[in-house]
């Protein structure tokens, strides 16, 4: 079976068939860096991570581009992120962005994100920005109005073909600014006339101003990965206006399409509340990793399809803190006897099971990367092993290996959520010993014909979720919750 994704851009789901049969490329819209990154970019970004990882898995190799937005991205007042951010700390914009640029990829690796290959700022590229805009005027989509230069939606056909928004609902719609210089209430700045007051500027045919947000990804995107390239990626929130207008000014200046799969994360709320710093509930990365550790996270984030809405509440992510735990605790059972397996041929027979769960992660990741099925399929796999662990059959050295490589193939590289070695100090051994020694109590109590102590322990371990299994004179265990 191929890979099937979901492209928004057609509205249905299409086999995946990269430009180049060997190399796909991917550009991912990136932060804009003036505060800390918040668990809604933990969404987006490990989203597209376990996309990148699975397409590496698969075989291709992967270009994957994402920006970082210094510059441009102007809040509803007129004012940038970056300029706020540096009166906010009364720092230079180039601290701003350096100091939370940094702190982005220090949460991003602290959650196993995969760094992209590239990771372009748009400060960095600004002749590159005003060479699409000349152009866009040569051609007669732009057009120059006081120092600063707009693109005029009217001329572009298919504007409005991702997002489904109409010219006329743009018009209706539109708010009375100070800029009725616009043609179109719609039109975009692709460069700004920069008052004297704005820091951020650079000279240009124009005058002195700074590139509009949309532009940047235009450029930086068919700068890496050519003018046609095969999946781009972002935040449900941003395909109106600013995917719209990527996809507008890059083909009216290369006449060529711009993306071919458009792949887009749903958004995540805070107890049922969208993040806002005016209400004070924006939960940032840093602080989320103080309580949860970042598989926990990850397992949560992925627990619900990429391009869904995810609410995070701490009873939602106690849930998967103990999804994740069921799934590990048998891990580190198989990597510990592992050590001391012989080499025999005890459990080969499991081997074809196993054949039939890797293939059921494929078939659930094929299926536009639908992680939550490969968790299910991962859940059903480690009641499977526990049940053979328990079972008291003497498992040789290969059942194990491959036991392990499964785990690590799906739950390792390909979904990030089970480490490649645990800690020693890990609260395993500690759980795995209290719960032993109620087995040997059990036992003795058994043992003493004491049955109403026996069934006291096993439904007291119960009630907290620890399942007991008899099998052939021996006890074995599993977390149920």
């Amino acid at each position: 079976m191929s890979i099937q994704v979901y492209n928004v851009l057609t509205r249905q789901k299409e086999e995946f068939k990269p430009l180049n049969p060997d190399l796909v490329t991917m550009y991912v819209c990136g932060p804009t860096v003036y505060d800390y990154s918040h668990i809604g970019h933990a969404k987006t970004y490990v989203s597209f991570d376990v996309i990148v990882r699975y397409l590496r898995f698969s075989g291709y190799r992967v270009r994957y581009v994402q920006n970082i937005t210094d510059v441009g991205h102007l809040l509803d007042t007129g004012e940038d992120r970056i300029l706020k951010g540096a009166r906010r700390e009364r720092i230079e914009p180039m601290e701003v962005v350096e100091r939370y640029t940094r702190a982005y990829f220090a949460a991003m690796d602290a959650l196993g994100v995969t760094r992209p290959d590239i990771s372009p700022r748009a400060s960095a590229h600004i002749p590159e920005q005003i060479e699409m805009i000349r152009q866009l005027i040569e051609d007669g989509y732009a057009y120059e109005i006081d120092g600063s230069v707009y693109f005029s939606v009217e001329k572009f056909a298919d504007y409005g073909k991702l997002s489904g928004r109409r010219l006329e609902e743009e018009a209706d719609g539109a708010r009375v600014t100070a800029r009725d210089e616009k043609h179109h209430p719609a039109d975009f700045a692709l460069w700004k006339k920069a008052e004297p007051e704005h820091i951020l500027r650079w000279p240009s045919p124009w005058g002195i101003g700074f590139p509009g947000w949309h532009i940047e990804c235009s450029v930086m995107a068919t700068k890496y990965l050519g003018e046609t390239f095969d999946i781009h990626g972002g935040g449900i929130d941003n395909i109106f206006p600013h995917n719209e207008c990527e996809i507008a000014q890059a083909e009216a200046a290369t006449h060529q399409p711009f993306a071919r799969y458009w792949l887009l994360t749903g958004s995540l709320t805070l107890d049922g509340v969208k993040m806002s710093k005016s209400l004070g509930n924006v939960l940032l990365i840093q602080d989320a990793l103080k309580q949860y550790s970042p598989e926990t996270i990850r397992y949560f984030i992925l627990s619900s399809h990429y391009s869904n809405p995810i609410d995070f509440s701490q009873e939602a992510v106690e849930a998967a803190a103990k999804g994740l735990e069921r799934i590990l605790v048998p891990v580190r059972n198989i990597r510990d006897r592992l050590r001391t397996a012989p080499d025999s041929d005890g459990g080969a027979e499991f081997l074809s099971t196993l054949d039939q769960y890797r293939a059921a992660l494929v078939g659930a990741m094929d299926d536009n990367f639908n992680a939550p099925a490969a968790l299910g399929v991962l859940s059903q796999l480690t009641t499977d092993v526990n049940t053979l662990l328990n079972s008291g059959q003497v498992l040789g050295r290969k059942t194990f290996e491959a036991i392990d490589k499964l785990y690590r193939d799906f739950g390792g590289q390909v979904l990030g959520i089970i480490p490649d070695e645990f800690k020693q100090e890990s609260n395993y051994e500690v759980l795995d010993g209290l719960v032993r020694m109620l087995i040997d109590m059990r036992a003795e109590a058994r043992a003493a014909k004491d049955f109403k102590r026996s069934d006291q322990i096993r439904d007291r371990l119960a009630a907290l979720g620890v399942q007991l299994e008899d099998s052939r004179g021996s006890t074995g265990w599993r977390l149920t919750k």
